[in-house]
């Protein structure tokens, strides 16, 4: 992993900003980032901290670019302390900071997406592009952001009503994924990456129609196959779910640490909202292909993604103070009995 070409990202932070958050003149861009504080950095390995640390220095390109790109715009590069946790809440001053502006985009490490900071952001008018675990390589040409984002939005559009009219999803995949809950009454939201409205949000890169399935239904396992989860090497990564709560997990080290912060097997009353089944999400992105960060990894067209904690902020009424997503590659998903995807293929 090389530091970061600065010339390499330039067309890609800028069509960004004019196609997917339709920057005007005028308007306010806050570019943030979280950065870890002293006490955490004995807690990760040299190259984890190499690759944060690259990140919150990709979030300062970033604001860079902005300024010249768009000299009638303000632009703020704005750094808080990292929560070390997807889904917890950030600081208060960084909750209220984010409110203070038109666009804001989250270049952190820890994401922001599940929580009330972000969601209170976009209530304020403000349109944020959640962009967790994001690395350079993603705005390179024919990188992820390169994708046609009016293309996808559309078959993005498309899935999301499919989910929508549905009641009851069955998703397997020859790795041995074979779960089925219910979305009965629950809308399909598109996150098509075009952010061009006040309070709008979504992840970047984007492409995923998703939903939050019924709390407390939910029977079967995940699979994830190996080197499609963070540090997920040796061994699949297993998941089983009894009405809607996963109750089980294995699968080498990161299966122990999931087990241990979900406090399984105990099955502890405190940390059953992250226990709980939080998403349906189909990914739409077709220049999305890196398999080891998920925020790109869900993207990949033809992929299935489940997560568990929070879904509140997507529709369900689970709340906790963390969204883990997992992605099943060459997918089976079946709306109501109709296939609309087998083996990764999508027929729609």
């Amino acid at each position: 992993m090389g530091w970061i070409d600065k010339e390499q990202i330039v067309q890609g932070v800028t069509d960004m900003l004019r196609v997917n958050m339709g920057v005007r003149d005028g308007e306010r861009i806050l570019v943030v980032t979280d950065v870890l504080g002293a006490d955490r950095w004995p807690g990760f390995a040299a190259p984890d901290l190499e690759v944060i640390l690259r990140r919150s220095y990709l979030a300062r390109l970033v604001a860079d670019i902005a300024r010249d790109a768009f000299p009638a715009c303000q632009v703020d590069f704005y750094s808080y302390e990292a929560t070390c946790q997807p889904a917890k809440e950030p600081p208060a001053a960084a909750a209220a900071r984010f409110k203070d502006a038109d666009v804001m985009l989250a270049i952190v490490s820890f994401s922001l997406s599940h929580t009330d900071a972000r969601e209170e952001a976009c209530r304020a008018g403000v349109r944020v592009a959640s962009m967790p675990r994001f690395v350079p390589e993603m705005f390179y040409p024919g990188g992820a952001m390169s994708a046609d984002y009016h293309a996808v939005a559309a078959e993005t559009r498309a899935i999301a009503e499919l989910i929508t009219a549905a009641e009851n999803v069955t998703v397997r995949s020859p790795h041995g994924t074979d779960i089925t809950f219910s979305v009965k009454g629950r809308a399909g939201h598109s996150d098509d990456g075009l952010y061009t409205t006040p309070g709008s949000w979504g992840n970047l890169p984007a492409g995923e129609a998703y939903t939050a399935p019924l709390e407390g239904i939910g029977e079967g396992r995940l699979v994830i196959p190996r080197g499609w989860f963070p540090g997920l090497e040796d061994a699949d990564l297993v998941l089983r779910f009894e009405v809607g709560e996963c109750v089980s997990v294995e699968g080498g080290e990161p299966g122990r640490k999931l087990a241990e912060f979900l406090d399984l097997p105990a099955r502890g009353v405190a940390a059953r909202p992250r226990r709980m089944l939080a998403e349906l999400g189909v990914g739409t992105n077709p220049n999305a292909r890196r398999v080891d960060i998920n925020l790109e990894a869900e993207k990949i067209r033809g992929t299935v993604h489940i997560a568990i904690g929070d879904g509140s902020h997507m529709g369900g009424l689970n709340a906790a103070d963390f969204h883990q997503d997992h992605v099943i590659p060459e997918a089976d998903l079946i709306l109501d009995g109709k296939t609309i995807m087998r083996g990764g293929k999508l027929s729609i």
